[in-house]
């Protein structure tokens, strides 16, 4: 495992991360799918243990996973161990009325940390986020203030905020001009790479850079296939459609098979391996739920050269950008 300084703080993590969206289970929230569909706690115990095994040492979580589910098991398996770098990120919750409700109130953040803290069993986050808070969010000032307090009084390291999918550049330009926070998590693969602007701009003010989606929900592993069925408790069961998949794999088989082939890894591979050849980009957070998933998004991670990495972006405007104008439609 290779590791990479998280911007300008003194938190070093491991290129691979731990993404923990999926051990935190099912969940519902007002008839919508938050979470992956059925999980075993004891695979996900395994899950992350083999992660320690392989060198990871970032494990990206929410408070909203499972409805603190993801951030309980992290803490019953890692607890308090000062070698592992744990982030989670707050904004999220279900409402009074039962649906998702965004809330970014200093009070909710204040008492959503505390929670977390519980449920993770750690004296302090390491790296605390703004869950896909908006411009709106960040110019009201209440959250900003509550990060600001949680870091004061020891609570959190550092703080930075999750951008938007499809549109993360209005709230980066604010945090940028303001000088808050300390990283972005934003989406970046070989589909999304809306991002690609804001990582030097991040990387020369400081800003620590955590790659998700790096699979588009697993779509650049080629493995989904048009007729696979997902669980009804899996968010994928409404946002990718058999044409959705079908319009990836041609383009998967036609123009990134042959770079994966030159390489001698899998299209999973090389999915990470595009995104870890931004030298901006300070760790990768693929989904992952069990011990071979571990094993699949460690290895085959190779080194492209400077005429590939240019392909697969010039790929993104001459295939991906239709296809990614088509997932944005379907949520």
């Amino acid at each position: 495992m290779q590791y990479r300084q998280f911007g300008s703080t003194d938190l070093r993590v491991s290129e691979i991360g731990f993404g923990a969206w999926a051990i935190g289970g099912p969940a519902n929230v007002g008839g919508i799918a938050i979470g992956w569909g059925p999980s075993d706690d004891e695979v996900s115990v395994r899950a992350m243990h083999a992660a320690l095994s392989a060198g990871i040492n970032f494990f990206d979580t929410a408070d909203f996973y499972g409805l603190g589910h993801s951030e309980a098991l992290i803490g019953s398996t890692i607890g308090n161990r000062k070698d592992i770098i744990i982030a989670t990120k707050v904004g999220q919750r279900v409402g009074d009325d039962g649906k998702i409700m965004v809330d970014y109130s200093r009070e909710h953040v204040l008492a959503a940390c505390e929670k977390s803290l519980n449920r993770l069993k750690r004296d302090y986050i390491d790296y605390y986020q703004l869950h896909v808070a908006r411009l709106a969010h960040l110019q009201n000032g209440e959250c900003i203030a509550a990060m600001e307090q949680l870091q004061q009084e020891g609570k959190i390291r550092h703080w930075g905020i999750s951008l938007n999918t499809f549109a993360p550049e209005p709230e980066a330009h604010w945090m940028l001009e303001h000088n808050k926070g300390k990283g972005f998590q934003l989406v970046l693969n070989l589909i999304n790479q809306i991002s690609v602007p804001l990582l030097e701009q991040a990387a020369q003010n400081g800003y620590g850079i955590i790659a998700r989606m790096p699979l588009q929900f697993g779509m650049l592993s080629g493995h989904i296939k048009p007729d696979t069925v997902f669980d009804a408790g899996d968010h994928r069961a409404y946002r990718l459609t058999p044409a959705i998949i079908g319009a990836a794999l041609q383009i998967l088989e036609t123009h990134v098979s042959p770079v994966a082939m030159r390489y001698g890894v899998s299209l999973s591979s090389l999915a990470l391996s595009f995104i870890l050849g931004f030298s901006a980009v300070s760790t990768v957070i693929p989904g992952i739920r069990t011990p071979r998933h571990v094993e699949l998004n460690t290895s085959g991670i190779v080194p492209l050269s400077a005429e590939d990495h240019q392909l697969l972006q010039l790929h993104y405007q001459l295939y991906w950008s239709a296809l990614l104008s088509d997932i944005q439609k379907q949520g």
